[in-house]
């Protein structure tokens, strides 16, 4: 009983996992504005605030303790709108809050598909997000990445990608290098050098994954190790393998343990030597 006690003491330390809007397949694909967050030390999903604007193909991450949700797309109507046009709108609900608000909208325009970063730095007044890819307004794919400042929405160029990219997976390792991998191609922008400016580092490529996956998810392991988990392949069938990423003189993909099951577009994190994936089907399940 002391161990079981001081193991979900442990597990009440640690960060939850949140499933942040998105769409529900159990009600036909409907765009939803609700956010959960799950205990880790009773497992339980626990109701938070609903985003002001519903959306999916979003961008979040934890900026100060703030959880921030940028771009997407949200349920249109008319021909030229299309069914879910993208949006530039961002969202933050700050930690403690009891509700989302709106901060200013991204000065580079609509984007949904992209990834979000949060930026080490103590300048801006609410924060800085590094934003890869995406597609924006013209249904375009882009290898833009954008230094977006929250306070004012403003979006800095920074060296692009070395392809187009959207849905796909990127996270910071722990020496600062940021990777990112889909569609079987991966690649890495190097450790931050002091006195160089950001907008310099550029990317280079990595060896290409075992195989293509478009909507894939990734996290940084217990290790360093950047993982790379499920996807859709080029026949649009979902994956249940995962691969990580091994730095050093011989880089290569290393193969992990699969998932029990085939999944694309989920929700995940790396906690305590653990990896957690979660999907939504009329409430958000742990799997």
């Amino acid at each position: 009983r002391a161990a079981r006690a001081g193991a979900k003491e442990f597990l009440a330390t640690l960060p939850q996992l949140l499933v942040c809007c998105g769409y529900d397949a159990a009600v036909g694909g409907r765009t939803v504005s609700e956010v959960w967050g799950l205990d880790l030390a009773t497992l339980r999903w626990e109701a938070m605030p609903d985003l002001v604007c519903a959306r999916r193909g979003h961008a979040c991450c934890v900026v100060r303790g703030a959880l921030v949700v940028i771009g997407g797309t949200f349920p249109g109507s008319g021909i030229s709108q299309g069914r879910f046009p993208p949006t530039s709108r961002v969202e933050m609900l700050g930690k403690g809050e009891e509700a989302f608000v709106e901060l200013p909208p991204l000065s580079c325009g609509a984007v949904f598909g992209a990834v979000a970063i949060t930026v080490d730095e103590r300048h801006s007044a609410l924060g800085q997000v590094l934003l890869l890819g995406g597609i924006g307004q013209d249904s375009t794919p882009t290898s833009s990445v954008r230094l977006v400042d929250l306070a004012t929405g403003v979006c800095t160029p920074q060296a692009d990608l070395l392809q187009v990219r959207s849905h796909f997976a990127a996270a910071q390792i722990p020496d600062g290098s940021i990777v990112c991998a889909g569609s079987q191609t991966a690649e890495l922008r190097g450790r931050p050098v002091q006195g160089a400016l950001d907008a310099v580092r550029t990317w280079r490529e990595l060896p290409s994954m075992s195989v293509g996956r478009f909507g894939c998810s990734g996290c940084v392991l217990s290790d360093g190790r950047f993982a790379v988990l499920g996807g859709d392949d080029a026949n649009d069938e979902p994956l249940s393998s995962c691969e990580a990423l091994v730095l050093g003189h011989h880089e290569h993909w290393e193969v992990l343990p699969p998932m029990h099951e085939a999944r694309s577009y989920f929700v995940y994190a790396a906690v305590a030597e653990c990896i957690l994936v979660a999907e939504w089907e009329g409430s958000p399940q742990i799997c």
